[in-house]
């Protein structure tokens, strides 16, 4: 059973459900990273988290590439579509 409860519903217009949602969970992964490595004293454990905060920092950059990409195609549709409408 899938905890994180998602299901496309294969209707994005100028987003994607999925990647935006994928944005959420490495945007929280990213926060709960740096939150912890205010908190912890072991250098392993914050070198470790460090690594993932920034791994994580990579993905949502790249997420967000690719949400503006479908952005930017759709409005190219649209004003196709407006043209010959």
């Amino acid at each position: 059973m899938n905890s994180y409860n998602f299901r496309c519903e294969h209707e994005c217009r100028n987003t994607c459900a999925a990647l935006t949602r994928a944005l959420q969970l490495e945007s929280s992964i990213v926060r709960l990273s740096e939150e912890i490595l205010t908190e912890c004293e072991d250098e392993n454990i914050k070198s470790f988290l460090a690594n993932l905060a920034e791994n994580s920092s990579v993905q949502v950059v790249s997420i967000m590439k690719k949400l503006n990409e479908i952005r930017a195609r759709m409005q190219i549709n649209n004003e196709m579509n407006d043209m010959f409408s």
